[in-house]
């Protein structure tokens, strides 16, 4: 028989779980950023060649995914009890709505470094009993959740996974492993346009290019003035050969070698520089007065 039910101890449980939630976020942002820098090694030991020294040490990180993910759920489980925490004011017995949750956390917390949730476990222990403790840390019937009990087996990863998370990792970090895998579907196809054809895509003149059926002379006369405006091109001295620049990004911890595509394709910052439009010189005679001639000429093009 359970002890009778305080509203002391339930707000204590309240607060221990709202320190809980924050310390489990916590946690949290400090495995991703140290998964990165793991991540970033395997990508440099793959690099190398040293395949049997990348293929121990990414069984850590696969580890610590794992521990990050059973964060994730103890999170969520920390988040319901709060969010329903009057069902534990309501009766001194576990709700059938909350078993799930409270049998999870006294069954994972004593697995974790999270002292708030061992906090909560003992919490939780004193208002429910000894015998619910012992029942949910064996876990005899059923009721802790499957993914925290496999999250919290010792087993060791499959060579599948292993072998997924190196091609991933390299994947990711640009790097070419195993050796030719990128090239074996070939060369992507070319959907690009060109710029200085028919900078207007490839579309329009497909359309274009089909045969005209049940056209009036007018609609034939709107396309054929369209083709001709789409077939025209400006002077390669006027601007840039685009007005699209593309910046790559720069070197991060996610991507060492950083990289710009569109359709499978890498994008290259233009390295030309537009050309002035030369000035014609003004003739001058030998004092370096311009010629009165030239410059008659030149006000007359402007005042037309």
């Amino acid at each position: 028989m359970p002890p009778p039910t305080s509203p002391v101890l339930v707000t204590k449980i309240k607060v221990q779980l709202k320190l809980a939630i924050a310390r489990l976020r916590m946690v949290q942002k400090r495995d991703e950023a140290l998964a990165k820098a793991q991540r970033r090694a395997m990508a440099q030991l793959l690099e190398q060649n040293k395949v049997d020294s990348a293929r121990i040490r990414v069984e850590n990180i696969i580890r610590s995914d794992i521990i990050t993910e059973l964060h994730e759920i103890l999170e969520l489980y920390c988040e319901l009890l709060l969010a329903r925490a009057g069902l534990l004011e309501a009766s001194p017995t576990c709700d059938p709505g909350l078993e799930e949750a409270v049998k999870s956390i006294i069954y994972a917390a004593p697995k974790t470094e999270i002292k708030e949730l061992q906090t909560v476990r003992t919490l939780l222990a004193e208002k429910f009993g000894k015998d619910f403790v012992l029942q949910a840390t064996e876990n005899t019937d059923g009721k802790v959740s499957e993914g925290v009990v496999k999250k919290l087996s010792v087993t060791p990863p499959k060579d599948e996974l292993v072998q997924g998370y190196l091609e991933e990792i390299a994947r990711a970090y640009g790097v070419d492993w195993p050796k030719g895998k990128n090239k074996e579907l070939g060369d992507p196809p070319d959907f690009m346009d060109d710029d200085d054809e028919n900078p207007s895509g490839g579309q329009a003149q497909r359309v274009l290019e089909e045969p005209l059926v049940a056209v009036d002379e007018g609609a034939a006369a709107e396309l054929k003035a369209q083709e001709e405006l789409s077939n025209a091109t400006p002077p390669k001295s006027f601007g840039p050969a685009s007005p699209l620049h593309v910046n790559p990004p720069s070197p991060s911890t996610d991507n060492i070698h950083p990289k710009v595509t569109l359709n499978r394709m890498e994008l290259t910052t233009p390295t030309k520089k537009p050309v002035a439009a030369a000035r014609k010189p003004v003739e001058k005679k030998g004092d370096g007065v311009p010629d009165l001639d030239e410059l008659t000429k030149r006000f007359a093009q402007l005042k037309r």
